[in-house]
């Protein structure tokens, strides 16, 4: 195994146990990383203990108007919060386009995870909650 090749491992957040330890399974390697993308950009500040630092204004951007002023500062707000909370990817391309038939927004954020070549996409649709 090359020295510079890390493997990255969190718990599935579905929680899924295991069928036969009962124990929670885990989720390892790109698909890792796929996931704390998706839950930082969910995060707001003060959501997470003792680090009101880490988080977004992406919450109080969705309610605003519908429009392409709004999804161009919740891409710019992305970007910033992805190039300085999460250490482990490069952004490459962060899309938003609102989508009034849903009243949201949907991203799709594009990135390189430092242990591979190719970018990964991921999709995420994000609507304000009442």
């Amino acid at each position: 195994m090359p020295l510079n090749t890390r493997t990255y491992s969190d718990l599935n957040m579905s929680f899924t146990p295991n069928p036969i330890t009962q124990d929670i399974l885990k989720v390892t390697g790109p698909n890792s990383v796929v996931q704390a993308v998706v839950n930082l950009v969910q995060l707001s500040h003060y959501d997470k203990p003792f680090h009101p630092e880490i988080g977004s204004n992406i919450r109080s951007l969705l309610f605003e108007q519908l429009d392409m002023v709004t999804a161009d500062a919740l891409a710019k707000e992305i970007s910033y919060l992805l190039g300085n909370f999460e250490p482990r990817i490069k952004t490459k391309n962060v899309i938003v386009q609102s989508n009034s038939n849903l009243d949201g927004y949907d991203i799709e954020i594009e990135f390189y995870l430092l242990n591979l070549t190719s970018p990964l996409t991921i999709s995420v649709f994000l609507q304000r909650l009442r």
